[in-house]
């Protein structure tokens, strides 16, 4: 039988040691890690509001608003209006954001490829579906339990 616990607790304890690992190389190239997160998204190339960026990272708005502020006055950044959503501005690197991302995110990707070369060798790619598989469920499952709670406690 699977100790589907001792298994969440080992999932638990690899992703926090993952995100150590990108706080330390946050903290080893001088930004802050929400910093390292938004040029991290932003890397991309595709269109990003600060809405989208919080809700696929999960991070606080105020966090990235916070961030958002700095690298705009850094030259890092423009926001520019969507024309989609009006009440929206989508967050854009700039030339001299594009360098900075780059220079600040080239050896953290060098890291992560050789890791998941090494890790998709061993498991093949389906390591990455299971990963988003196993979040998505997880937040379901925390999100029924809210809700429960929540109706339990307006009872």
């Amino acid at each position: 039988m699977v100790n589907t616990r001792m298994l969440s607790r080992r999932y638990v304890a690899a992703a926090s040691a993952a995100d150590g690992a990108y706080y330390r190389w946050a903290r080893h190239s001088g930004v802050t890690m929400h910093t390292l997160d938004l040029l991290y998204a932003l890397d991309d190339g595709l269109p990003h509001s600060q809405k989208q960026i919080c809700e696929e990272w999960a991070l606080p708005k105020t966090s990235v608003n916070t961030v958002v502020t700095a690298c705009r006055e850094a030259g890092h950044i423009t926001l520019e209006s969507m024309p989609d959503q009006p009440r929206q501005r989508q967050v854009c690197l700039t030339g001299a954001g594009r360098a900075y991302a780059r220079e600040t995110l080239r050896d953290l990707y060098a890291a992560e490829e050789q890791a998941m070369e090494e890790t998709v060798t061993a498991f093949g790619p389906e390591f990455v579906d299971a990963v988003e598989f196993f979040s998505a469920r997880f937040r379901e499952a925390l999100d029924r339990n809210l809700s429960e709670k929540e109706e339990n406690q307006s009872v």
